[in-house]
């Protein structure tokens, strides 16, 4: 069954992406990988470059593939790229593209934290993108992850550009939990949520085993060096973010870290039916540094 899979997977050049990509490739999943930006494709991959996601480019190149992985999403907006843009009006282009090519399954990556009652911008263009998916009369499974770390991900990156400054800053108390989930984990889920009808028609927390306070978080990944960690005032970092684009924290990243999300874990593993990997022992060993 594993085999006469054909997978699309937008978004082929994020860090999810590349490393669902290697899994899928590994599995010798027949693959199709779009992507606005030139990337390096795996074994048994067909890579589709494409800044607009063109149908004339993609219509015939996805036509009756089974499942459309749908990965594009920004967490930062600006004056030539809005949350509705991109994580709205262009899932509902790649709605239209799947229905057009007989796809019969969407998998989609939304957020922790999306309601039908959010009153935050990248929340609500994330719902609106969830319901394009709901209302389109394929099968579909949502996800809605906290962060997943690994290799290269956006958070450790963050942490890390502020390592190298000597200083790691905490807005506010630091005592708001975030629940990481490994990426390795991330990408055996999504997988299985390709073929198994049980994830069929669900919306399911992608969330780890391990709840942490952002505080402890930021001192376990910065143990053993000689990075000094300071807390700043919350209306500071806010005032920083809105007048400066290069702020250590943008809006919307403090919204999510202040919104102390919580996601239900035990729904997840029950799914699954995977060992997951604690976060808080990649940290305690230096893995993700």
């Amino acid at each position: 069954m594993v085999k006469s899979l054909k997978i699309v997977v937008t978004g082929a050049s994020g860090f999810i992406a590349k490393n669902l990509r290697k899994y899928l490739s590994e599995k010798n999943v027949d693959l199709i990988s779009i992507s606005r930006s030139e990337f390096k494709n795996f074994n048994y991959e067909t890579k589709i470059i494409s800044k607009n996601y063109n149908e004339k480019i993609i219509l015939e190149k996805i036509k009756n593939s089974d499942v459309l992985i749908h990965l594009v999403g920004i967490g930062k907006q600006s004056v030539n790229t809005d949350y509705d843009m991109i994580n709205t009006d262009l899932t509902k282009h790649v709605v239209n593209l799947s229905k057009k090519s007989k796809i019969t399954k969407i998998i989609y990556l939304s957020g922790l934290g999306v309601s039908p009652i959010t009153s935050l911008g990248y929340f609500i263009s994330k719902y609106n993108a969830e319901r394009q998916i709901i209302d389109s009369g394929l099968d579909f499974t949502i996800f809605r992850p906290s962060y997943i770390v690994g290799k290269d991900d956006l958070f450790s990156k963050h942490l890390k550009k502020q390592m190298k400054s000597g200083e790691i800053k905490i807005p506010g108390s630091g005592k708001y939990s975030i629940q990481p989930i490994y990426v390795s984990d991330v990408v055996k889920i999504i997988f299985e949520s390709t073929w198994q009808p049980k994830f069929n028609n669900k919306i399911i927390d992608l969330v780890g085993p391990d709840n942490v306070t952002f505080e402890k978080y930021v001192k376990l990944f910065s143990k053993g060096t000689k990075t000094k960690i300071r807390k700043i005032n919350l209306e500071n970092a806010y005032h920083n973010a809105i007048i400066n684009s290069k702020s250590d924290f943008g809006i919307d990243d403090l919204n999510i870290l202040i919104g102390d999300f919580k996601g239900d874990h035990k729904k997840l593993s029950k799914i699954s039916e995977i060992k997951f990997q604690s976060v808080m022992d990649l940290l305690q060993s230096g893995r993700l540094l």
